[in-house]
C-alpha cells in the first residue's frame, strides 16, 4: 500500500521509494552512444508532435455508448422512452442540415465580395460602389457597352499601376488579418532534469510551434484533427471570420490561389460551433470528429455546386473515421449546402454548376490517346510541383527575414504575380473567371477575346500568350501555396491545367479546344493532390458534361500513377510534413515496418519501449487495497510536467508488476483537483470515488516480442491513445507507447 510514511517497511512504498526496484528491465531503452543517463543530465522526453494531444477512440465509443443506455434507462416502450431515443438520433440530422444551411450563408456572401472587391482593381460603378461589374451591367446599352461602370484611369500604364496598387494592398489587408490568428501551441515546460521545478539559468526554454490559424486552405489542419489529434483554437468563431474575410481580399488580389480550400475549413469551423451546442457532440471527441467529417463535406459542395464530389472529398482525401452514419449525414449536409447556395444564386445564373459546358462535337477513340498525354503532363507537373514547393518551403520560407516577417513574402509575392499577370488578358481575373474562360467554346461563342484569337488566320501572338501564361500560372503557384495568407491550390491547378489543356487543343483539328481544357484540369490537380474518384465526379458536376467521364477517369488514373513515381507524396500530405502536423498512415507505417525488418533493426513491439527513466516517472505501484497517496500521484504529476511528457499518464502496477490500470495525465489532474477541494485526509482508493470513474481498468496490452504491425493496426483501427506493453512470460509491465512514440519510430 503507498503511504506518506517515510519509515514505511519492506514492501510498502513511499515518496521516497524507488521504482521498479528489483524489478528486471529486459526492454528498457538505453542511449545509443552508451551513456548513462541520470535525473541531472537528462533532457526530457520531448516527442515530436509534443505540442498535439491525442484522443482515444475506443474510450470515446465506451463513454458513447454509456451515454445511449442511460438515454434509453426508462422504462421500455414507455412515451418518454422513445421521445428520448428520437430526439437523441434526430440530432445528428437537425446538425447536419444546420450545418448546411450555414456553410450556404457564408459561401454566398463570400462569393459575392470576392467578385465585387476583385472589380475594384480595374474601376467601380457609378451607382454604387457595392456592386461588381456584373450586376452593375446587369442592364446594358443597346450597343453592349456598359456607361455605369467607370474606369480607374484609361491609359494602360495607369490603369496598370492601379490594378497592382489595389493588389498589393488587399494582399496587406489579408495577411494582416491573417495574423491575428497567430497561435502558440502547448509546450512542455522548461526544465532540464527529473526533480527540477524550475528551470536553471542557461536552461533551454521549450515554446510550442507557432501556427496562424487561418493560413492557407487548412486541409492538412484538418486531416490531422480528424484523425485523433487535437490543435487548440482552430475551429474557433474568430478563426472562421477571418478565414473568410481573409479568403476575399486573398482571392481579390489575384494571387495563385482559391477560395476552395478555406471553404473546407470554414464548413469545418461551421461544423464544430454547432456540434458545440449538441451535448452528444461537445462532450465526446469522437462523436465531434463525426460531426467534422459531416461538415467537410459541406466546404466542397458549396466551393464547386458539387454536393456528390464534397461527399466522396471527405470520405476519400479527408477522413479516417467514415462510419456510414457519417455517409448519411454527409449527404444530407452536402446536399442542403448546394440547394441552399443555388437559391441564393451568388453569381447571378441561377444554375448550380460552376463552369457549364456543352461542347457541340464529341470525341472519338483517337482522342483518347490526347487524353493520356494530357494525364502524363499534368502527373509530371503535379510531381514536380510537389517537390518545387517542398524546395521552396525549406529554402526561401527559412530565410531569416521571410521566416520573421511573412507579411513580407506575400507583398513580394503579390508584387510580382501583378506585375506578371495584367499585361496577358487570360490570366489577368481571378482563378475561376480564367478556368471559365479557358473552357468556352467557340463553336457557340464568338465575341470572347479567347475565340477572337482563335479565329485569325495569324496564331503566333494567341500561342505566345497561352504558353507564357501556362508558365506563369504554374511557376506563381508554386511560390504562392504555402503564404500566410487564407488560400487553396484546386482552381490554381485547375487554371494551370486549362491553360496547357488549351494549348495542346490548337493542334488538334476538328474538336472543341475547351474539351482538352477541361480534361487538362482534372489531370492537373490530380497529378497535385492525387485525388481519383472524388475528383472525377467533382469534374462531372462542375462541368455539367457526363459524356467525358471516361475521359476524366482516364486523364486522372494516368496522372495520378506518373505523379506517385515522382513524389510519392501529394500537396496536402506534404504540406502536414512542411507543418510538422501528427499524421499515421497505416500503409506507409506497414511499408516502413517491413523496410525495418528488411535492413535488420528491431521491428517487434519491444523497439517502441521508452527508456527505464520514462518508465520509472510513469509507473506508480499499488497495494493489495489499491490505495495510494495523493502526494505520491502529484509528486508523479508534476514529474510529468517536468519532463515534457505532456500527452501521456500513469500506468498502475502491483508489487507483482502487473497492470491494474491507466490514467491520463489531463483525468489525474482533474482528479487530484477535485479530491483537493473535497479536503479529504489519507489516501485514495482507486476502485472508489472519482478515480474508479477515470481509471481505465482494462487497457489493451501487447507482448513486447509481438510484430511491430500489431501496434500500428492497433493504433490505427481501434483509434488507441496509449498501449500497455507486456513482457511476453511473465506478463509484467515492460512498457506504456504513445501514438506519437510510434510515430517517432515511423518518422526516424
Amino acid at each position: 500500500m503507498a503511504a506518506d510514511n517515510p519509515k514505511g517497511g519492506p514492501g510498502i512504498v513511499t515518496e521516497s521509494t524507488p521504482l521498479l526496484r528489483d524489478q528486471p528491465t529486459p526492454f528498457s531503452r538505453t542511449p545509443k552512444d552508451g551513456r548513462s543517463v541520470t535525473a541531472s543530465s537528462y533532457d526530457g522526453d520531448l516527442l515530436p508532435y509534443n505540442s498535439y494531444s491525442t484522443i482515444d477512440w475506443l474510450q470515446g465509443l465506451i463513454k458513447d455508448s454509456a451515454r445511449r443506455s442511460q438515454v434509453e434507462s426508462p422504462p421500455r416502450h414507455s412515451i418518454r422512452m422513445r421521445v428520448a431515443t428520437w430526439w437523441d438520433l434526430t440530432q445528428g440530422w437537425v446538425a447536419a442540415f444546420a450545418v448546411g444551411i450555414l456553410t450556404a450563408s457564408v459561401a454566398f456572401a463570400v462569393d459575392v465580395s470576392v467578385e465585387t472587391v476583385a472589380d475594384w482593381k480595374e474601376g467601380y460603378c457609378a451607382r454604387s460602389i457595392w456592386l461588381n461589374r456584373r450586376a452593375c451591367c446587369s442592364v446594358a446599352e443597346f450597343d453592349g457597352s456598359c456607361c455605369q461602370w467607370t474606369l480607374w484611369a484609361q491609359g494602360f500604364s495607369s490603369r496598370y499601376a492601379i490594378y497592382v496598387g489595389f493588389a498589393l494592398l488587399f494582399g496587406l489587408i489579408s495577411v494582416g488579418l491573417t495574423m491575428t490568428t497567430k497561435a502558440t501551441m502547448p509546450a512542455a515546460d522548461a526544465s532540464n532534469g527529473i526533480g527540477q521545478g524550475q528551470p536553471q539559468k542557461g536552461d533551454k526554454v521549450a515554446t510550442g510551434k507557432i501556427l496562424y490559424l487561418a493560413s492557407g486552405s487548412g486541409i492538412p489542419e484538418i486531416k490531422t484533427i480528424l484523425s485523433g489529434f487535437e490543435i487548440p483554437h482552430l475551429l474557433d468563431l474568430k478563426v472562421l471570420v477571418v478565414k473568410a474575410v481573409g479568403a476575399v481580399f486573398a482571392v481579390a488580389t489575384g494571387m495563385c490561389l482559391g477560395k476552395e480550400g478555406p471553404f473546407v475549413h470554414i464548413s469545418t469551423c461551421v461544423g464544430y460551433l454547432v456540434g458545440s451546442l449538441v451535448p452528444k457532440y461537445a462532450e465526446n471527441e469522437r462523436k465531434m470528429r463525426e460531426m467534422l467529417a459531416v461538415a467537410c463535406s459541406a466546404g466542397l459542395s458549396v466551393a464547386f455546386g458539387a454536393p456528390i464530389g464534397g461527399v466522396l472529398f471527405s470520405y476519400e482525401e479527408i477522413s479516417t473515421y467514415f462510419p456510414r452514419r457519417v455517409l448519411w449525414r454527409s449527404y444530407l449536409c452536402s446536399l442542403v449546402a448546394a440547394a441552399a447556395l443555388k437559391e441564393l444564386d451568388p453569381a447571378g445564373t441561377g444554375q448550380l454548376v460552376l463552369f457549364e459546358t456543352n461542347y457541340g462535337v464529341d470525341y472519338d477513340v483517337t482522342h483518347y490517346v490526347i487524353f493520356i498525354f494530357l494525364g502524363i503532363c499534368g502527373g509530371m507537373f503535379g510531381g514536380v510541383f510537389c517537390q518545387a514547393n517542398f524546395a521552396w518551403s525549406k529554402s526561401f520560407r527559412q530565410l531569416g527575414l521571410i521566416k520573421k516577417s511573412p507579411v513580407l513574402e506575400v507583398f513580394l509575392v503579390v508584387l510580382l504575380t501583378a506585375l506578371l499577370q495584367y499585361p496577358n488578358q487570360m490570366i489577368r481575373d481571378t482563378g475561376d473567371i480564367v478556368m471559365q474562360r479557358l473552357l468556352v467554346d467557340c463553336n457557340v461563342v464568338t465575341e470572347d477575346w479567347i475565340c477572337q484569337q482563335e479565329a485569325l488566320d495569324e496564331k503566333g501572338g494567341y500561342y505566345a500568350w497561352l504558353i507564357s501564361g501556362t508558365f506563369i500560372k504554374l511557376i506563381l503557384t508554386t511560390i504562392t501555396f504555402g503564404c500566410k495568407v487564407p488560400s487553396g491550390i484546386i482552381i490554381p491547378a485547375l487554371d494551370g491545367g486549362a491553360l496547357f489543356g488549351r494549348m495542346v487543343g490548337q493542334l488538334i483539328p476538328d474538336i472543341s479546344p475547351g474539351i482538352f481544357a477541361m480534361v487538362g484540369s482534372a489531370a492537373f490537380l490530380a497529378g497535385v493532390s492525387r485525388m481519383t474518384v472524388s475528383l472525377a465526379v467533382i469534374m462531372f458536376e462542375l462541368t455539367g458534361e457526363v459524356k467525358f467521364i471516361p475521359p476524366f477517369m482516364i486523364a486522372i488514373l494516368t496522372a495520378k500513377w506518373v505523379a506517385d513515381r515522382i513524389c510519392a507524396d501529394g500537396v496536402y500530405d506534404l504540406a502536414q510534413h512542411l507543418q510538422g502536423h501528427p499524421f499515421l498512415d497505416s500503409e506507409r507505417a506497414l511499408a516502413k515496418v517491413r523496410e525495418l525488418r528488411t535492413t535488420g533493426e528491431t521491428a517487434l513491439v519491444e523497439a517502441l519501449i521508452p527508456s527505464t527513466e520514462t518508465m520509472e516517472a510513469i509507473t506508480v505501484f499499488t497495494g493489495p487495497d489499491y490505495c495510494v497517496a495523493p502526494s505520491i500521484l502529484r509528486a508523479k504529476l508534476e514529474g510529468l510536467r517536468v519532463r515534457g511528457l505532456i500527452d501521456a499518464g500513469l500506468v498502475f502496477v502491483n508489487n507483482q508488476g502487473l497492470c491494474h490500470g491507466y490514467i491520463t495525465q489531463a483525468e489525474l489532474a482533474d482528479a487530484l483537483d477535485a479530491v483537493a477541494r473535497l479536503d479529504e485526509d489519507g489516501d485514495v482508493n482507486l476502485l472508489g470515488g472519482i478515480f474508479s470513474e477515470l481509471i481505465n481498468r482494462s487497457p489493451l496490452c501487447v507482448s513486447a516480442k509481438a510484430p511491430l504491425e500489431y501496434a500500428v493496426e492497433m493504433f490505427d483501427k481501434l483509434g488507441l491513445r496509449y498501449l500497455i506493453v507486456v513482457e511476453e512470460e511473465t506478463a509484467r509491465v515492460a512498457g506504456v507507447v504513445v501514438k506519437k512514440r510510434l510515430l517517432k519510430l515511423l518518422d526516424e
